[in-house]
């Protein structure tokens, strides 16, 4: 634990007026950080590997998602352009830099302008990597980091989500497994977002409108061929 981190807790700790845990109570609390249980997973969270992919795209097509299938990392440039096209949108998007992203042949697609960073205001769409998909909802896992702005995944109209395949996992708890997994236990990212569907609220009215908090439009692009890890 870093020493701001430390005098933090203290500080929070001192408000509450709450004393330093005792060893004891402290011991428990480190094994459950350390040999971390999975909750109680519904069966619709437990499907075979054959299945996953099928719930997975039920779940995500139930709200208001659009699912593509693709062969390889080869077809996501036509993919973009073809949404875009659709969608009557400029041939431009904002992109993430992680690996996944880099290994996308953009200059397939001369006429598409791709560029990095942070979104901006007159940022229409956005291409993203995924860290994993869960079948149980059809969500989609994004973590923050210097080459994935979490700007991307809400200042724009339309989100695009490219995600292998083989990222699709079970349930919730998989997906928290899949990170410890790939971070250590304890570590995580500055910001994890969990994605369900496009933005969506029906808190007037009970009527529902798409993209009051973020995108009102998520295309995710289901790469079956070999993905960077």
């Amino acid at each position: 634990m870093t020493d701001a981190r430390t005098s933090m807790l203290a500080a929070v700790r001192a408000a509450l007026g709450r004393e330093r845990l005792p060893d004891t109570e402290a011991a428990v609390l480190q094994r459950r950080l350390d040999e971390p249980r999975s909750n109680i997973v519904p069966a619709r969270g437990q499907p075979s590997p054959e299945e996953r992919i099928d719930r997975f795209i039920f779940e995500a097509e139930r709200v208001q998602a659009t699912v593509v299938r693709l062969a390889g990392l080869e077809e996501v440039p036509d993919a973009v352009v073809r949404y875009l096209r659709v969608a009557n949108m400029p041939s431009a998007v904002r992109i993430g830099d992680d690996a996944v992203m880099q290994a996308v042949p953009w200059h397939s697609e001369p006429l598409l302008e791709t560029a990095t960073g942070p979104a901006v205001d007159s940022d229409a769409a956005s291409v993203t990597s995924a860290f994993a998909g869960v079948a149980e909802t059809g969500t989609l896992i994004l973590l923050s980091g210097p080459k994935s702005p979490t700007t991307l995944n809400f200042l724009p109209e339309a989100h695009l989500v490219v995600l292998p395949s083989e990222r699709i996992v079970g349930s919730y708890e998989d997906a928290w497994q899949r990170l410890r997994g790939k971070l250590g236990n304890g570590r995580m990212p500055r910001v994890v977002n969990w994605i369900t569907g496009p933005s969506r609220t029906a808190d007037i009215e009970q009527t529902l409108l798409l993209g009051a908090h973020g995108p009102k439009r998520l295309q995710i692009m289901l790469v079956d061929g070999e993905c960077p890890q």
